[in-house]
């Protein structure tokens, strides 16, 4: 093979000249191929050293340095180029040189202070195009100390030099970094368009040299830079092609995921953000730049604020305090210490010492231009404390610096790389010289709520959240929706509370009605002809209960046909504690813990009813339901309480969101009523481990798969069985599992269809494609004893309906052209990152990330599979995960799993459900009748489930209103089974 240029000059070297060449050219290659430049300089230093050039030695020990510094190895870097520094032998300028390139080093190590002396040592030294070369650099440790105008101007005197440089590799290697370093500066101050300009001229600059290592670097911002610009999916798409090719460069891609953890913090997406820090941080701690881990710690610290974790948050801040103020860096440390004081009032009750705190730590963010938004953010914090303390002058001090209308420009857009607290609605300003417009008008709620004048704090509440909602309809994303939203979450509870201080459930139901309008994607909101009035004729002989929250209690707005209530519930912190006992108990009971079983479930079930229904008793009746929850409540298998037994529940994240699914068109199809139904429950043993294995969840729970399941290379061909039978779901019954895939004594009309054809190409036995106007589908996911046979069922009650591959093109085409989707497969929820949440395929996990996407969603969606209809909501409103994701794009209901299920209870009851809803009821009816009977309560219906998708033709035998009579069933206990009556309290 060929040497290198540079190995044949140093075998062709017999004196001075030719070493530094073969120098020179190793640092040129040190950014095009730093490991071949790192073991060409150790050869350069080896003969210089022999030679006693000490010329030659200066500059291949740079060499070296240089090429440690792209591999992640800043410390080598900075020990080699101090020993070029102290060369003997080396002229002014090679020291100079090296001190040129230790500026960038140094400020990577935390040290920015001291770079920019050293760059003051090194200038007399230079030429002035090496002059150039050192402002580049100058630049990077100028922005990292907050002098951002500064750093613009080093770069723009630099580019004008280098512009008009002679074109060397190396002039062009400065010029693509100086455009790539002000492309950064640019983004550190929010300006995203000039930056991605800069950066954009840097990538072609590169690109024609042959750069490519810089080129990667350059490519290493466009994640950032998307998200700045608001495309998420691009973001995406760019990281994973930095990750791949900043592979080896574990400084640089942890640099890249820390900066774009950034991004994604300041773009409302916490749980992404951490994911990506959590491996960014270890990695900057090993190759020890101490910049980018002081700024990632403060990153993380906000991030685990904002989830929650206020203790972790405190920690965390405060290391980055040490290291931050260690590295000179006091515009940092205001930043750091906002995180370390919130952290501290959402522990500790707070004190006049607190609040002291409070107002000076804004004092001090408001010196800095860049951080406005932030100082003006905390300052109504501090209002607030002044207000709980009882303070009210000092309350009203603080409001009247957010208030009042200066006379002078004081607010400027908040800079981009720090990542602040306040979101970009607290930040976006209505014009020059006004505070951020959401800040203002909640202080001037504050302020006229101490004046007693409650008509004009409502209005300036009003005028908040509308002006909000304007900024947040731009955003398609539901998480982008639900985080930005959280902005004014303190605003609609300071209008809450005023609403429930005055005792109207009028005014209570709109306020909370109002906020939660702010994150609904549009076509849920149904802003005309949507008030109170239009609700209760949609509920007809219904009711709708809307909790709500006011601080620490909890509160129920009752809506019927016939009259409005406000019910105080008590506290919520019994009800956060019983509903964690259910789902430990619902989850212990599918586990088929021998220490668990049905009185546990039925003794937590009874507690939640007593705290959440049983106030409710005079109004509710015996009325089905349509349920609006807040906060943990979206959580809670309303199936398991008692009182709803056989009661259809439709849960909603708004009555506006739930009205507007309504609306939806009519029943799909006209049907006969059905004859009587011959049904048994599946054979086999439930796929659960023992008691003595129990605390590892088993193979047959929906969330958890199969230890040494292999899922089948293809789906299951159906075609071959009789036509009173099941289609086959395995052409061989899996052992211990007798008459697994067959149908077992039930007698459903039904023909079998080849898996895996086009949706849009099946035709049925009639030749017509989806006979009827109904068009169903099922797929069954791996790993699963009883999913095919599941989705053999479902494809049984409706005719015309077929199984598809569960796959994830041929799922997401079904959805975007059939009216109902059946997916049995593995579910995992993702507290943290909901939009990640997903449902295991053959070909890997559909997120519901991959949904957002779609432009049309079946009508109906059945997820059965574990924790599928779980949410995390940021906001209510916007409950997030697979059943939000659905509903979010217009799916107008969504029947999901809300804690882990037993693989073959999932069977009985979704063959039960799927008969009744083939029969003429409703969703949320049918649900209800199928958990009845068979005893499995871990499935809620979602959106408008009192709607039915089939309506049944007039029948003596056939009730008028199919919402609430049950399909008679055979072959099972027909004893009766009465609904048990919500028992009112006292």
């Amino acid at each position: 093979m060929a040497k290198p240029e540079i190995i044949r000059t140093l075998d062709r070297s017999s004196g001075g000249g030719l070493l530094v060449r073969a120098a020179e050219m190793a640092v040129l290659r040190s950014v095009i191929d730093p490991g071949q430049a790192l073991r060409a300089g150790h050869k350069v230093l080896e003969a210089a050293e022999k030679a006693g050039d000490g010329e030659a030695a200066s500059v291949a020990l740079r060499a070296m340095a240089l090429a440690s510094r792209e591999l992640g190895d800043l410390q080598a870097a900075e020990q080699r180029l101090r020993q070029a520094v102290q060369t003997r032998g080396a002229p002014a300028e090679r020291m100079a040189q090296a001190r040129l390139s230790l500026v960038t080093v140094r400020t990577e190590r935390g040290h920015p202070l001291q770079a920019l002396r050293l760059a003051a040592l090194a200038w007399a030294y230079l030429s002035p195009l090496d002059r150039a070369k050192l402002d580049t650099q100058r630049a990077v440790a100028l922005a990292h100390l907050g002098r951002y105008q500064e750093a613009v101007a080093s770069c723009d005197r630099a580019l004008r030099a280098l512009v008009a440089a002679p074109g060397t590799i190396d002039d062009r290697r400065f010029l693509a970094g100086g455009l790539l370093n002000r492309g950064l500066v640019h983004a550190y101050r929010g300006d995203w368009d000039q930056a991605m300009r800069d950066i954009s001229a840097c990538l072609q600059i590169a690109g024609h040299a042959r750069l490519s290592h810089l080129e990667r670097l350059a490519a290493a911002n466009l994640p950032f830079l998307a998200v700045r610009r608001g495309d998420i999916g691009g973001a995406f798409t760019h990281y994973r092609e930095a990750e791949d090719t900043l592979f080896g460069y574990p400084e640089r891609l942890a640099t890249m995921r820390a900066d774009f953890a950034g991004a994604l913090l300041a773009a409302h997406l916490p749980g992404e953000a951490r994911a990506l820090l959590s491996l960014a941080v270890p990695d900057l701690e090993e190759s020890g730049a101490q910049v980018a881990l002081a700024e990632a710690r403060l990153k993380l610290a906000q991030v685990e604020l904002l989830t929650g974790d206020a203790r972790e948050a405190m920690t965390v801040a405060e290391r980055a305090m040490r290291e931050l103020s260690e590295q000179d860096r006091q515009a940092w440390l205001p930043l750091a210490r906002e995180v370390v004081l919130r952290s501290r009032l959402a522990l500790e009750p707070p004190t006049p010492g607190l609040l002291a705190e409070l107002a000076g730590c804004a004092d001090d963010l408001e010196r800095d231009a860049a951080h406005l938004a932030e100082g003006a953010s905390l300052r109504l914090t501090a209002a607030e404390t002044a207000l709980a303390l009882g303070d009210r002058a000092a309350a009203s001090a603080q409001l009247s610096r957010l208030t009042e209308q200066p006379g002078r420009e004081r607010w400027l857009p908040p800079g981009g790389r720090r990542t602040p607290l306040a979101s970009p609605a607290q930040a976006g300003y209505a014009a020059a010289g006004q505070v951020p417009p959401l800040v203002r008008q909640h202080a001037l709620a504050l302020e006229a709520a101490l004046r007693e004048d409650v008509p004009a704090a409502f209005r300036a509440v009003e005028e908040g959240l509308a002006g909000m909602g304007g900024q947040i309809d731009s955003l398609d994303d539901p998480s982008l929706r639900a985080h930005a939203a959280r902005a004014g979450g303190r605003l609609a509870a300071f209008g809450l509370r005023l609403a429930v201080r005055d005792g109207c459930a009028e005014e209570v139901f709109e306020w909370a009605e109002r906020w939660r309008a702010v994150t609904a994607p549009a076509h849920a909101r149904s802003p005309h002809g949507a008030g109170l009035p239009e609700v209760r004729a949609a509920l007809g002989r219904a009711a709708l209960v809307e909790y709500v929250t006011d601080d620490s209690s909890l509160f129920a707005v009752v809506v019927t046909g016939q009259r409005l209530a406000l019910r105080p519930l008590g506290a919520l912190r019994p009800v956060k504690e019983a509903l964690i006992r259910l789902r430990y108990s619902l989850r212990r009971s599918a586990l088929h813990d021998g220490a668990a079983g049905a009185e546990p479930v039925a003794a937590a079930g009874s507690e939640l009813e007593l705290l959440l229904l049983a106030p409710l008793a005079a109004e509710l009746g015996e009325r089905p339901l349509v349920v609006v929850p807040t906060g943990i409540l979206h959580t809670l298998p309303w199936a398991a309480l008692p009182c709803l037994r056989e009661r259809p529940v439709t849960v909603a994240a708004s009555a506006r969101s739930w009205l507007a699914a309504t609306r939806d068109p009519a029943p799909l199809r006209t049907c006969r009523p059905p004859g009587p139904l011959v049904m048994t429950r599946p054979t086999g043993p439930p796929r659960t481990t023992s008691p003595e294995t129990a605390a590892t969840p088993p193979a047959g729970l929906a969330g958890t798969p199969a230890p040494g399941t292999t899922p089948p290379t293809a789906p299951p061909e159906a075609g071959t069985t009789p036509p009173t039978a099941l289609p086959e779901a395995r052409t061989t019954p899996p052992a211990g599992i007798p008459g697994a895939g067959h149908s077992d004594g039930v007698v459903l009309s039904g023909a079998a269809h080849p898996v895996g054809s086009s949706v849009d190409s099946w035709a049925g036995p009639s030749g017509d494609s989806w006979p009827g106007s109904l068009k169903v589908i099922a797929a069954a996911g791996p790993g699963l004893a009883h999913a095919y046979e599941e989705r053999d069922r479902v494809v049984a009650c409706h005719p015309g309906a077929r199984p598809v591959a569960a796959r994830r093109d041929a799922v997401l085409a079904a959805l975007a052209s059939c009216d109902v989707v059946h997916l049995a497969a593995h579910g995992v929820f993702h507290a943290r990152s909901p939009l990640l949440s997903s449902i295991t395929l053959e070909d890997g996990p559909l997120m519901a990330y991959d949904l957002l996407g779609s432009s049309r969603t079946a009508r109906l969606v059945v997820l059965s599979a574990c924790d599928s209809g779980m949410a995390r909501t940021p906001t209510d409103g916007a409950p997030l995960g697979l059943a939000g994701a659905f509903l979010a794009q217009g799916t107008a209901c969504v029947v999901a799993g809300m804690v882990p299920v037993c693989d073959e209870d999932a069977l009985a009851v979704m063959s039960r459900f799927h008969e009744l809803l083939a029969a003429g009821h409703t969703p949320a009816s049918a649900l209800a009748y199928a958990s009845a009977r068979t005893g499995i309560t871990a499935f809620t219906c979602f959106g408008a489930g009192d709607q039915p998708l089939i309506h049944r033709e007039p029948d003596a035998g056939c009730p008028a209103d199919i919402g609430r009579a049950p399909v008679p069933v055979h072959g099972e206990d027909d004893r009766e089974r009465g609904r048990r009556p919500i028992v009112p309290t006292g």
